[in-house]
């Protein structure tokens, strides 16, 4: 987008990645563990750190390369299923169900009494303040760098009895998470305070949510960081002001977009995209739904 627009990659407005939007800045910690990318990565440190973050058993858990990791090499070991709409990389097989929650795209939480056999938390815990639903029996994926807001670092991690997790790391290839994440991940995880988190994150979803009522736009209603809006054309329009958010339609969700929760500054610079886009005849022709 930066390349067509013609401007600096970090001029875009990207609302397209929905990450937290009041995660501390990871590159100071990253900076101070350069030296580390010299070394083969030894994960054993870094799941001990994330284990007693989430008060589970290090047995109980495997780091991946990304959320993406953890979903192939359970998807490998179970197959499954999805009740659509559902995030992409799930399985599509006649295996056991797969639920992101909240789920990806609508932005609901799952009610207490559904089940799933493999969760994807990758979400959970901006939206709710806890690291995990905690189902006994269920296989949990999750994704660290939409909560830590690195999505370059690429870390995730399976959650599941010590069984399964054997399988899964007789299925993953050595050294797959990288040392840099291995080094850095205790340090950011300390930094993180997830009720605290998931409270500013709610904060900010109902601002943004009133800036785009402000405009004419009513978004669907989420637990999620993140809105959907029923808009056709909004994604394109958006682009001309450096503002990408993200097209629904490959979820079947058509004339739908995903608009991640930003912080302050990234509402008030939507704020001003919107402003502008209603000053234009061919915007607001759309919006009043006048063709021709």
């Amino acid at each position: 987008m930066a390349a067509a627009l013609g401007i600096p990659v970090g001029d875009i407005l990207d609302l397209s990645q929905s990450l937290n939007p009041v995660a501390p800045d990871p590159r100071p910690v990253i900076a101070r563990h350069l030296d580390s990318v010299r070394r083969y990565p030894d994960p054993r440190g870094a799941t001990d750190a994330l284990a007693a973050a989430m008060r589970v058993d290090p047995d109980r858990l495997l780091l991946t390369n990304g959320g993406a990791e953890a979903i192939a090499l359970v998807a490998s070991l179970l197959d499954g299923s999805v009740r659509e709409p559902e995030f992409s990389l799930h399985p599509r097989g006649r295996g056991p169900l797969w639920r992101s929650n909240p789920n990806n795209p609508l932005g609901l939480l799952a009610p207490e009494d559904e089940t799933a056999t493999v969760w994807d938390e990758a979400f959970y815990p901006l939206a709710t303040g806890r690291w995990t639903r905690g189902d006994a029996r269920s296989v949990v994926v999750g994704s660290l760098t939409k909560l830590l807001a690195c999505p370059g670092l690429r870390v995730g991690y399976v959650l599941a009895e010590p069984a399964i997790i054997a399988a899964c790391r007789a299925r993953q290839p050595r050294w797959s998470v990288n040392a840099l994440a291995c080094a850095v991940l205790p340090e950011l995880l300390e930094a993180i305070d997830l009720i605290r988190v998931s409270s500013d994150v709610a904060t900010l979803r109902s601002r943004l949510g009133d800036t785009l009522v402000r405009h004419g736009l009513t978004p669907r209603p989420s637990d999620a960081n993140w809105l959907l809006v029923d808009r056709p054309g909004l994604r394109e329009a958006l682009i001309g002001q450096g503002v990408v958010v993200r097209d629904c339609a490959n979820f079947g969700l058509d004339g739908v977009s995903r608009i991640a929760v930003p912080d302050e500054q990234g509402i008030a610079r939507l704020d001003h995209a919107l402003a502008r886009l209603e000053s234009e005849p061919t915007w607001q022709s759309h919006r009043d739904g006048v063709t021709g």
